[in-house]
């Protein structure tokens, strides 16, 4: 059934209804069976995966607009506090608040911004954070690469008063080897995703420890005692595959040893990250008691659920529940939207996202260096120039109009002639007419 995306985040946020048949009792008695109501509360943690560009980043915004309505301006302060009191996100906003300034007419070395936000300077300044983000960001990339929060004061107006508080506009990368400090560095783009997630994700631990003493009046911060959502949309962008799994791995280690009430939704567009996550959180957790009995405090029958979001051509999207008793085969369900589209002639730029995602998983699984190499060869034993067109229309782009931009004919007729070689070359199995 199609559904909006404000649809569907009612959906991720309330109880599951449905009716069954239960054995008579009492006065019912002459009836063998009756239909009772059956309400399943919403789960510990939800997770979905959609293709780039399908509406994960959407989803979150209109989740937490349900949330917190009326809730659109980070520049109102008593919003954004009842924003984070209610839901933390990590979204692709949440990285935009960070870029880099070169800083070419001054000292010419490079700082990595951070615009102006109440979220930063409350997890650094409120929270004493920085040493933990700097650890956690350690432990994704190297031990001497280090980043320094840089301190400045900025004078705003408070209940009518001139005051001055401290804030965190930008933070410096160095090697640290010993007493030997190597210079400002600008760090990589996939060390830069890792620094940005180790903020966030330094603030979930705290958060999770706190709230996991059941009794407020005992927890050394009353700030998150109604916080209800964590919603974490794709924190895998420009990670390499040791990091994504150990990032994936800390992420699922973290729900599973949360006791309180809080729930989590995470979206993703990673196959690898999404089937890390689903075993992470396939598996039940216990915690010993004093008296050595053992309490079971994470049970995936019942904390875990699996979707797939999907857009349709009329712009509404479908909530797909994905098996909880199979692997997630992605690479067939592409293929097999790669056939309908071919067949169909509705042939869009985004199918050649798809054609790349399963080349590139295939050469990985078959020990290829480069996808390219699993393409028709030239006559003079060469990849197919092909590759080159299927790597300019594959560009992860943000912008929808692109996403589905006409195809040359051309395009569409190499693209059949690929799946053909595909299917028949490395032995998929032919889907039925």
């Amino acid at each position: 059934m199609s559904r909006t995306l404000e649809d569907i985040a009612k959906i991720l946020s309330n109880p599951e209804s449905s009716s069954k048949s239960v054995k008579a009792k009492g006065k019912n008695k002459r009836r063998s069976k009756v239909q009772v109501k059956d309400i399943k509360p919403v789960p510990k943690v939800q997770m979905i995966y959609a293709f780039n560009g399908t509406g994960k980043t959407r989803l979150s915004r209109e989740f937490k607009a349900l949330i917190v309505p009326n809730c659109d301006s980070e520049e109102d302060s008593d919003q954004v506090e009842l924003t984070r009191n209610k839901i933390l996100y990590y979204n692709a906003f949440t990285e935009d608040l960070f870029y880099w300034d070169n800083d070419s007419e001054g000292d010419g070395k490079p700082k990595l911004k951070i615009q102006p936000n109440s979220f930063t300077d409350w997890i650094i300044r409120d929270r004493g954070q920085d040493q933990n983000i700097a650890e956690n960001f350690q432990r994704y990339t190297d031990d001497k690469l280090t980043p320094t929060f840089t301190e400045d004061d900025r004078a705003i107006h408070k209940d009518g008063r001139r005051t001055t508080i401290k804030t965190y506009p930008e933070v410096v990368f160095s090697y640290d080897r010993g007493s030997e400090r190597t210079g400002n560095v600008k760090i990589s783009k996939g060390e830069e995703s890792n620094f940005i997630w180790s903020v966030f994700y330094t603030l979930l631990q705290e958060v999770v420890e706190i709230i996991n003493e059941p009794d407020p009046s005992q927890r050394d911060d009353n700030q998150f005692d109604n916080l209800e959502y964590v919603f974490v949309d794709d924190p895998v962008s420009s990670l390499d595959d040791s990091h994504l799994i150990e990032l994936a791995v800390d992420l699922a280690g973290l729900i599973k040893n949360s006791k309180s009430g809080l729930k989590f939704i995470i979206t993703t567009h990673s196959p690898l990250f999404y089937n890390v996550l689903c075993n992470e959180l396939s598996n039940k957790v216990y915690e010993k008691q004093p008296d050595d009995s053992h309490k079971l405090i994470y049970n995936p029958n019942k904390d875990f659920k699996k979707y797939r979001l999907e857009k349709q051509e009329d712009g509404l999207f479908q909530l797909l529940a994905q098996p909880t008793d199979s692997p997630f085969s992605y690479h067939l369900f592409l293929l097999t939207e790669l056939q309908e589209a071919i067949k169909s002639g509705e042939v869009r730029k985004y199918h050649f996202n798809f054609v790349r995602n399963i080349l590139e998983k295939m050469a990985t699984f078959l020990g290829y260096n480069r996808w390219a190499a699993l393409l028709p060869k030239t006559t003079e034993d060469k990849p197919d120039p092909f590759a080159n067109r299927i790597l300019n229309l594959s560009s992860h782009s943000a912008h929808a109009g692109e996403e589905v931009a006409d195809v040359e004919d051309k395009d569409k007729e190499n693209l059949s002639e690929l799946v053909v070689y595909l299917i028949e070359t490395y032995g998929f199995r032919k889907q039925d007419a």
